[in-house]
């Protein structure tokens, strides 16, 4: 089946391009996009070479993972749904994540694609009502979710939140939902300032912020979430830490070589810190986040600062990597959502 995508073709190189797809199976739903979400950060990654798959870092002497189709998160309607298929119909709004595709580094690993051929198992209904762009972002929206949710914290506590991106926003918005008292550390005054409605904001600097939390007289913390990648950010935070707190690590780290796990963990032991490692996503938490986002409970429209053509992928691309404009939230419209 002939599709079109967007192709990271080699390192920083973008195409929108003809691509071939498998026929659908029986279990398969076929799915014309109007949107998809871009990952700034995943994607941005495996469009550097810095990754292989998933959370696996690139190494010296392994494959340059091209090409490849970027991307795992898009809504559209449903032009085809398998003999069995029971919970779509051709027309149905939905959400999907990853798509089928051949003649790819990793053909499982596939969403900015259209026609989408998609597992049944991978492709949520969408609800009535909310704009369907809402839900384009929702693998991602689920993961600042998910590491929102995993800390015991009670109303009131401290939560601190590093890093302005798409994931920290969602986290820091759901551990204000759940009533705590949210300081979230950034780079990006743009970015801080679309947080400010649910908690404090910091300019993070050289130290991760640890000076402006110190001169604001901001502790103990029982939750830290790190969603930027600095591996200093936990030991640097770590005195000021509430003996019992808990950690959720969540960015992307390099590799670095052997580690000690042992000996890594133990200034963490006589603190008595709990860690949550999150990655990924599940149905159950795909399905409560849908349901947040319905609700209003987690707001995604007001993350999106851009909106390209899918034909312009490569111009929102350079974008994203350039920062040349203040930048969070991309969205990729189809031909189908311009009819």
């Amino acid at each position: 089946m002939e599709s079109h995508a967007v192709v990271f073709t080699q390192a920083n190189q973008v195409d929108y391009r003809k691509i071939a797809c498998p026929e659908p199976g029986p279990e398969d739903v076929v799915i014309e996009l109007h949107h998809s979400w871009i990952s700034n950060g995943t994607e941005g990654s495996f469009l550097r070479g810095e990754r292989i798959s998933g959370d696996v870092a690139w190494r010296p002497g392994d494959p340059a993972p091209f090409p490849m189709v970027a991307g795992y998160q898009k809504v559209g309607r449903v032009l085809h749904a398998g003999a069995a298929v029971r919970r779509f119909a051709p027309g149905d709004w939905v959400f999907a994540s990853m798509s089928k595709v051949t003649g790819m580094f990793d053909d499982k690993f596939a969403g900015h694609v259209s026609p989408s051929v998609c597992s049944q198992g991978s492709v949520m209904a969408l609800p009535a009502g909310p704009d369907p762009v809402a839900f384009s972002g929702l693998v991602l929206t689920q993961v600042g979710y998910n590491c929102g949710t995993r800390s015991p914290v009670k109303p009131g506590q401290l939560a601190l939140v590093i890093g302005d991106g798409l994931v920290g926003q969602w986290t820091g918005q759901t551990l204000a939902q759940l009533g705590a008292k949210v300081v979230m550390i950034g780079r990006h005054p743009d970015r801080l300032a679309r947080f400010e409605r649910y908690g404090t904001t910091l300019a993070s600097g050289s130290d991760n912020g640890l000076a402006a939390m110190h001169a604001r007289g901001f502790g103990p913390i029982q939750v830290l979430v790190e969603t930027a990648g600095s591996s200093r950010a936990l030991p640097d935070y770590l005195p000021s830490m509430a003996r019992g707190g808990h950690m959720v690590i969540a960015g992307f780290y390099q590799a670095a070589g052997a580690v000690d796990l042992q000996a890594a963990m133990q200034q963490f032991r006589h603190v008595e810190i709990s860690f949550d490692l999150v990655s990924g996503a599940t149905q159950e938490r795909l399905e409560t986040t849908l349901e947040w986002v319905a609700a209003g409970r987690l707001d995604t429209l007001g993350c999106i600062t851009h909106r390209f053509p899918v034909e312009r992928a490569a111009e929102a691309w350079t974008l994203i990597e350039t920062k040349r404009e203040p930048v969070l939230g991309v969205i990729l419209d189809w031909p189908a959502a311009r009819k």
